[in-house]
């Protein structure tokens, strides 16, 4: 099998923490590093959670490289009512003895793509600030990326304004340069991910499974669960495992290409991703594939076949 070769830039986070425990057991990935980012929490927070989780789950051996600690141009805004002021809601893991990495994100990815002579898939599922500041120092990143997996955006609506998708809205900046860039990015936003959802009973017998990782998998859920019934929802949208599971598979989802900017000074619609995928008039470059829609019977299986496979 010929595998993917992965770096995951995240901000855990409880579903940034599902979407870890997910790509361990990808078996077509190959997890070369893992970056973190303010956003969710804070860098420190992040940054700890990825190496505690990575090590929870017996992926030790994957580096873990601090990034940004706010936006390129702004003040961090981040989610605690959500993840929890640590970003795992409470729930407590043995700290990591794996070795500290000093190497700061943004030149690990530059690092890394180039040894992978323009093969490496970036799922980026926090704010878009370790890539952009990768993208500004280093010119020639481009070329050593084959694409970009996002989650954040939306072509309509938004999470944390009416415009705007959280992810995006935390770093807008970061954003619209990423989607500049040239690279080749797939989009998955909350069109897809308010889909790829799990019901409390699903994440219920997740967590009956036995091991340890599905235990955790389940009561990192449990913060989530919480906010999202303020809103009048019995599931929590599995926002970062989409784009995970769409770079190992996309077969489940479907989309359409498109030309995306950033919306990053406007006062209602600050963040918002702007899309010419329902509009007559166009962009003129169109590097987005935006993912609208997932079979979510399928997705939920696979991510049940996945925790089933730490058991």
């Amino acid at each position: 099998m010929n595998k993917i070769p992965v770096i995951i830039d995240c901000d855990p986070g409880t579903d940034d923490t599902m979407a870890l425990i997910l790509a361990n057991k990808i078996e077509n990935f190959d997890l070369l590093a893992v970056t973190t980012v303010a956003g969710n929490v804070i860098c420190d927070y992040t940054f700890q959670n990825a190496r505690n989780v990575l090590s929870y789950i017996g992926a030790e051996h994957v580096p873990v490289y601090k990034g940004a600690a706010k936006p390129m141009m702004r003040e961090l805004k981040t989610a605690p009512h959500v993840h929890g002021v640590d970003g795992l809601a409470g729930v407590e893991l043995p700290q990591s003895s794996a070795p500290v990495e000093t190497e700061a994100a943004w030149d690990a990815i530059y690092r890394i793509a180039k040894e992978q002579n323009g093969e490496l898939v970036l799922i980026a599922v926090g704010p878009m600030t370790n890539v952009a500041l990768a993208l500004t120092k280093y010119n020639d990143l481009p070329k050593y990326i084959k694409r970009i997996v996002i989650m954040g955006g939306a072509a309509i609506g938004g999470n944390v304004t009416p415009a705007a998708e959280f992810n995006i809205y935390v770093d807008p900046e970061a954003a619209e340069l990423m989607f500049t860039s040239g690279i080749p990015i797939v989009m998955c936003g909350l069109d897809v991910t308010m889909k790829a959802y799990l019901t409390d009973a699903e994440i219920e017998r997740i967590g009956s499974m036995g091991s340890k990782e599905a235990k955790l998998f389940h009561d990192v859920e449990q913060k989530a669960l919480g906010f999202y019934r303020t809103l009048g929802m019995n599931y929590v949208a599995a926002h970062d495992p989409t784009a995970v599971l769409f770079a190992s598979d996309d077969s489940i989802f479907t989309g359409e290409e498109a030309g995306v900017h950033v919306e990053t000074k406007g006062k209602l619609t600050l963040g918002k991703t702007v899309t010419d995928l329902y509009s007559d008039a166009q962009f003129d470059d169109h590097f987005v594939f935006i993912v609208t829609d997932v079979d979510r019977d399928a997705f939920v299986k696979k991510v049940t076949q996945l925790m089933e496979s730490y058991s």
